[in-house]
């Protein structure tokens, strides 16, 4: 895996931390006190808390294994903030509460839609390639 310890590297680990804290504590705030005013979007922001501590977590274990984590877990991200981003529009009653998916991350700067693809693009980007062919 690239270098964490440094530049861009460094800042994405630190973005994912960032997020993974916040949709975490958003998600329990909302199902601890309301549960029932808007379940499917608050169980979805625990699923954004969850791949954010997931894709945290593998990018600063490094190693094959977690690189492929991360892969999915980014990939997973990337599919839910599109599907509930169109969905938060389309179909409103299903989101009567913000989450940290809706309308695009539209809450936190729109850095949701844009971070799983940032880190796809970390982890796909061809370094790995010439690193793999170096073993």
């Amino acid at each position: 895996m690239r270098d964490l310890k440094s530049g861009p590297g460094r800042v994405l680990v630190a973005v994912y931390g960032v997020f993974a804290v916040a949709a975490t504590g958003r998600s329990l705030v909302q199902l601890g006190l309301e549960p029932g005013k808007a379940p499917l979007a608050y169980s979805l922001s625990l699923l954004a808390a969850i791949v954010y501590l997931v894709a945290t977590t593998c990018l600063l274990l490094g190693g094959d294994r977690a690189r492929l984590v991360a892969i999915v877990s980014c990939a997973v991200e990337a599919v839910g903030v599109l599907v509930v981003g169109v969905l938060s529009y389309t179909e409103t009653q299903l989101f009567p509460d913000k989450t940290v998916w809706s309308h695009f991350g539209q809450g936190y700067g729109f850095l949701p839609l844009v971070l799983p693809f940032l880190g796809l693009l970390w982890l796909l980007r061809g370094d790995h390639a010439r690193e793999r062919a170096t073993r």
